[in-house]
């Protein structure tokens, strides 16, 4: 029974792809958003179930579904792993995604291409389930890429636009950057220990020397740095919000950027090999965690201050890796989650509000006019920051203390920075958009309204989550979530390390006090004396412009790299047209030429003979030119029926059967 569960929850959105996907434009819009967010519901309601088996048997387990590659001593098949880790990342996945897909029933209402946007999320769900629950690397791979193509499509779900074409191009090239990373660690995993397994390959890891573990890791955190935008391939992630909004909650936000923090947990095993990778996570994490938060703090854009917000959030959990505190990183992983989904859809609630405008600076006085969307956007407000008892407060609490604890100063340093700058920023977005005189169009202001039921309600859910998801890991290290994950994410040969209660409330009580300074200065600036804040920014012009212009890191990128591959594409471009077409043509004309001077000579049979060839060559070319049509789809279709007669073939000789 849990077995045909296991396989059920990626299934389910499997269906719901190929439903919409070939049959939507047969129905209408209400069907295949029921269709998208009921595969979900279901898929969340079997991850339920596998969940409390879990609880009760505590014991993991495979599902093997196909025999996919068997070969040589590559043995591959499609299974899926279910253990405590899994578990967690299907609720997650699953639990989030499903109330995401709620509210994109609202949200894109009225939308051209609306059953292709729900084909594009669904296949996003079973890439990501494909991700979390596959128990070797090449099925990690293969959902890793899907979610890479998924996050292409959404991000250029508005093709008709330059800047979302550009943004989904960049993001797809970006990422590419991390996968060539991750594809080496997989080579290497092979080399060294002839499977792909997690179960066999966590098993001899000890056999590994501290050089060639490095290696791996290494290898690993190239694709997790790609793939959870963290420096230096952090960029592409805030110009991801050209998508809409519902897809920077799900996908750029709770679930798709947070693989690369699970492949790092997942493969910590290797990475306790490896001390040097081991560090080199988590100054990564910290540095990204303080350079994305000073960013947020002038950004005007409502959805790029989040953007940034999760590039830091996400530096976070790879700090938290990189210091060994393994169930710390996925605990935040999962409140943020919870709150940056709730914070993402409200934002979407109050862009949908205002008729499409996303800045800031023309917003103002809504906390009045829309005071539903405002609480719960506070609610998420007050999560981010680490304000008790909500939810973000216990994960990044956990982090920042785990760091001083283990005597990682340095990093505790850049943890306390960045979350003074988060509670700064996040409370500027908040005064700035609900509060203060508005600064509307009287146009925009005159339609101001609140979001229908069907965008609410989910956003309900994940406020009450964003207050109470937090207490499962109380008391802090001690608390029911970490002796769930006990077995799965702790680092290997760990000592247990007992710290003293006043330690701890020490700890504590500086975190919220770096908080509530945040907050209280935010309150200053934009709330008691907003001129404050132009006032500030005149003074130090060049730091402002800076962070504005977000230390010009795009700009260097395309001068050192984009714009001289440019160049170096042209020369090739010129040895094409000018070299290797002029060669295949010349290969023309020579019979053209030998024809004449046959004629010429007045040899008329051989002359005749080669117009024949030539007239032949010209019909063959010609024939071949129409299978060329350019269009992708056509090009797909005709490697899935060879890939498929190939391998037909291959049976059949395999077997000794006859072809015929």
């Amino acid at each position: 029974m849990m077995e045909l569960l296991v396989i059920l929850i990626p299934v389910f959105p499997l269906v719901a792809v190929l439903l919409n996907g070939l049959l939507g434009h047969r129905y209408s819009h209400d069907l295949a958003g029921r269709i998208a967010f009921g595969a979900v519901g279901l898929s969340f309601v079997c991850a339920l179930m596998v969940f409390g088996h879990m609880l009760t048997t505590g014991a993991a387990y495979e599902v093997i579904a196909y025999s996919w590659i068997f070969g040589g001593e590559l043995m591959v098949n499609l299974g899926f792993l279910i253990d405590p880790l899994t578990t967690i990342m299907l609720l997650v996945v699953t639990g989030v995604g499903f109330l995401i897909h709620v509210y994109s029933v609202g949200y894109m209402h009225g939308e051209e291409g609306f059953t292709r946007f729900f084909t594009y999320m669904n296949l996003f769900m079973v890439s990501m389930l494909l991700l979390v629950m596959g128990n070797n690397y090449l099925v990690l791979f293969i959902g890793w890429e899907g979610v890479g193509l998924c996050s292409y499509l959404l991000i250029g779900y508005y093709f008709d636009k330059v800047s979302a074409a550009k943004a989904a191009s960049k993001a797809f090239v970006v990422n590419r950057i991390g996968d060539a990373g991750f594809l080496m660690a997989i080579f290497l995993v092979f080399a060294n220990f002839q499977t792909l397994d997690y179960t066999k390959v966590f098993e001899q890891v000890g056999q590994l020397s501290t050089g060639t573990a490095t290696a791996i890791a290494l290898c690993l955190l190239v694709g997790a740095v790609g793939k959870s935008a963290q420096i230096p391939l952090y960029t592409w992630l805030p110009d991801a919000m050209e998508g809409p909004t519902p897809v920077s909650a799900l996908i750029h936000a709770a679930t798709m950027v947070t693989a690369g923090v699970y492949m790092v947990v997942r493969n910590h095993a290797i990475f306790d090999m490896a001390p040097m990778a081991l560090t080199t996570v988590g100054w990564i994490g910290g540095i990204t965690a303080l350079f994305a938060a000073s960013i947020g703090l002038v950004q005007n854009d409502i959805k790029r201050v989040l953007a940034y917000s999760t590039v830091s959030q996400l530096g976070y959990m790879f700090l938290a890796c990189g210091i060994g505190a393994y169930t710390a990183a996925i605990f935040h992983l999962m409140t943020h989650a919870f709150f940056k989904a709730l914070l993402f859809l409200s934002a979407g609630a109050v862009i949908h509000s205002l008729g499409g405008e996303q800045d800031i600076r023309k917003m103002g006085g809504l906390h009045s006019k829309i005071p539903m969307t405002y609480k719960v956007f506070l609610v998420g407000t007050l999560a981010i920051a680490g304000i008790p008892p909500l939810a973000g407060f216990w994960s990044k609490d956990e982090i920042m203390a785990h760091a001083f604890i283990h005597a990682h100063y340095g990093l505790y340093l850049l943890a306390a920075i960045g979350a003074f700058l988060t509670a700064f920023y996040m409370f500027r977005l908040t005064y700035v958009t609900f509060y203060g005189q508005s600064r509307m169009d009287p146009d925009v202001e005159h339609h101001v309204h609140e979001s229908p039921g069907i965008m609410m309600k989910p956003l309900l859910v994940l406020a009450g989550l964003s207050v109470v998801g937090g207490f499962v890991g109380f008391p802090p290290e001690h608390g029911w979530f970490h002796g769930y994950l006990a077995k799965v994410a702790t680092p290997v040969g760990a000592l247990p390390h007992v710290v003293s209660l006043s330690l701890l409330l020490g700890l504590m009580s500086v975190a919220i006090a770096i908080a509530l300074g945040g907050w209280g200065l935010a309150h200053y600036l934009y709330a008691v004396r907003p001129q404050a804040a132009d006032d500030l920014a005149t003074r130090v012009p060049g730091i402002y412009a800076t962070l504005l212009n977000k230390y010009y890191v795009d700009e260097g990128y395309d001068r050192i790299i984009v714009e001289p591959c440019k160049r170096l594409g042209l020369i090739w471009d010129w040895l094409d047209r000018q070299i290797i077409d002029r060669c295949v043509r010349g290969i023309g004309h020579m019979t053209d030429v030998s024809a004449c001077w046959i004629t010429w000579t007045e040899k008329h049979v051989v002359y005749a003979g080669l117009n024949v060839i030539g007239y032949g060559n010209h019909l063959i070319a010609w024939s071949w030119r129409k299978l060329q049509t350019g269009m992708v789809h056509h090009y797909a279709a005709v490697i899935v029926v060879g890939f498929f007669l190939l391998v037909h073939v291959l049976l059949l000789w395999l077997t000794g059967a006859s072809i015929l």
